[in-house]
């Protein structure tokens, strides 16, 4: 007689090694998902600091003491550069969505503001801004915004809609 040798794994064992697989994916997943909003966040915070920093550049130099109003026109360069004072990347639209977030700038008109030098007529630059990231996922409540001052807030509800454009917000706080 002779004894047959087995080869290969048997189905309980399959089952066994799918059902660890299944437990240590159940523990990891949350913790994965947290550190995603946590990477996003952290981008958010830097695009507002861009968004203040790129504000601030646009009045001392083109905008004559006078803000941008929206996204696009930061995105537009001054004459004699070719270098715009936001990347591509947050210059798409004014409203555009990154790292998991909603980005929104506005300004509203000044009557009395000159013309730009990228372009803007005049009475089309603000005496201030505001700005918002909003999270895209209804579970992140990491909500931030930024405005004249150069403060960065955050709240666990839109700044967005009630942010001024120059002086602290009426809910939220100061990120430092």
């Amino acid at each position: 007689m002779s004894i047959r040798k087995a080869q290969g794994f048997a189905l309980i064992d399959l089952i066994f090694v799918c059902g660890i697989i299944g437990l240590l994916s159940s523990i990891a997943l949350p913790r994965m998902m947290l550190a995603q909003q946590a990477a996003g966040a952290s981008a958010a915070i830097g695009s507002m600091r861009t968004l203040a920093s790129a504000e601030l550049t646009f009045a001392l130099t083109c905008g004559s003491g006078f803000y941008a109003p929206n996204l696009m026109t930061l995105g537009t360069p001054p004459p004699g550069s070719s270098e715009p004072y936001i990347t591509p990347a947050l210059s798409q639209g004014n409203t555009v969505v990154r790292s998991g977030y909603v980005f929104q700038l506005e300004g509203l008109p000044y009557p009395g503001a000159p013309a730009s030098c990228n372009g803007l007529a005049p009475g089309e630059t603000s005496q201030g801004f505001r700005a918002g990231a909003d999270p895209t996922v209804a579970t992140n409540l990491r909500f931030f915004g930024v405005n004249a001052n150069g403060a960065i807030y955050e709240h666990n509800a839109s700044l967005y809609a009630d942010m001024p454009e120059v002086g602290v917000p009426p809910t939220g706080r100061t990120l430092r």
